[in-house]
C-alpha cells in the first residue's frame, strides 16, 4: 500500500507545474547525453517518429533552459508485434495490437530510480479509424509516448479544456483552433518550453556514477492487455488515462502509462 500511495502522490490528475514521471530518469555520467530510439514502426508512422525525435532533440526556444537530452534514431531491435525492450535505449513500435482499448502506451523498466529500458507502442487498430487517422493525433501520441520514456508525464489530464500547446497535455482536439473547446487555442502536437524546463529539472544539476544509456541486451515485455501490466495505480479507461506498476522484485519494476481510445 505504501508504494501505491507514493505513486498516487507522484502522479496527480490535474495540471501540474512539475510533470516528471516520479523521480525516474536514465542514469548517465555526463551532463548531456544522447538516447537511442529504435525504429520498429511502419512507413506510415516513420515521419511521426522522425518528427518526435526532432522535436525533443531541438534546442529549447528559451536560451535560459539547458539543452541536456538528444534523441537519435537507430535500426529497430525487435519484432513490432512483440515490441521487446532493449537495455539502454527506447524501442518504438507500431502494429495492429487489436481492440485492447488503448491508443498508445509507454513502458519503462526501472531499477531503483533509474530507467534501464523503455518502449513506445501505438495501436494501428485505432489509428486506422477515421477518428484517429489524422496527422495531429499521430503527432500528439507519438510525441507524448516517447517523452514518457525519458521521464516526463503529463502537464494536464483533462481532455475537454483549452490546449496548453504541449503534446504532454491531453486533449480531444490535438491541432487546436476552431472545432475544439475554444476556437483560439494552440496545437498540442509538439513540446513547449515548460516541457524542456522539466527535462532540465530532471537531468540538470547532477550526474550518476554509472550509466544505463547504451544498447546491451533484449528482454521480454508485458503483453498488450491490462491484466499483464500489474496493479492499476490510478486512472481508468473512462478517464482516458491510466498508470500501472508491475513489481518484479529486488527494486525492479515496470511502469505502463496508457492513453485510451475515446
Amino acid at each position: 500500500m505504501g508504494l501505491v500511495l507514493a505513486l498516487i502522490a507522484a502522479f496527480p490528475n490535474a495540471a501540474v507545474a512539475s510533470h516528471s514521471w516520479g523521480s525516474y530518469h536514465w542514469a548517465r555520467t555526463t551532463a548531456t547525453f544522447t538516447l537511442l530510439v529504435g525504429d520498429n514502426v511502419s512507413n506510415t508512422w516513420d515521419p511521426y517518429l522522425d518528427g518526435a525525435i526532432a522535436d525533443w532533440t531541438a534546442a529549447p526556444s528559451d536560451p535560459t533552459v539547458a539543452d541536456l537530452l538528444d534523441l537519435a534514431e537507430t535500426a529497430g531491435g525487435t519484432n513490432p508485434r512483440n515490441c521487446r525492450p532493449t537495455a539502454g535505449r527506447i524501442e518504438a513500435c507500431s502494429a495492429k495490437y487489436g481492440y485492447t482499448g488503448w491508443l498508445g502506451l509507454a513502458q519503462i523498466w526501472v531499477s531503483g530510480s533509474h530507467i534501464t529500458r523503455a518502449i513506445t507502442k501505438v495501436n494501428d487498430t485505432y489509428f486506422n479509424t477515421a477518428t484517429y487517422n489524422t496527422p495531429a493525433w499521430r503527432r500528439l501520441v507519438m510525441c507524448q509516448e516517447i517523452a514518457h520514456d525519458f521521464g516526463l508525464t503529463h502537464q494536464d489530464e483533462v481532455f475537454n479544456n483549452r490546449n496548453l500547446g504541449s503534446c504532454m497535455d491531453y486533449t480531444n482536439d490535438p491541432d487546436g483552433g476552431p472545432g475544439g473547446f475554444v476556437n483560439d487555442d494552440p496545437s498540442n502536437e509538439h513540446p513547449n518550453t515548460h516541457d524542456f524546463e522539466q527535462i532540465q529539472t530532471i537531468y540538470g544539476g547532477h550526474t550518476d556514477s554509472t550509466s544505463t544509456v547504451g544498447q546491451v541486451t533484449a528482454a521480454g515485455a508485458p503483453g498488450n492487455a491490462p491484466a499483464s501490466w500489474g496493479q492499476l495505480v490510478r486512472g481508468s479507461r473512462a478517464a482516458g488515462v491510466s498508470l500501472y506498476v508491475l513489481d518484479l522484485g529486488n527494486g525492479q519494476r515496470v511502469y505502463t502509462h496508457v492513453i485510451w481510445a475515446r
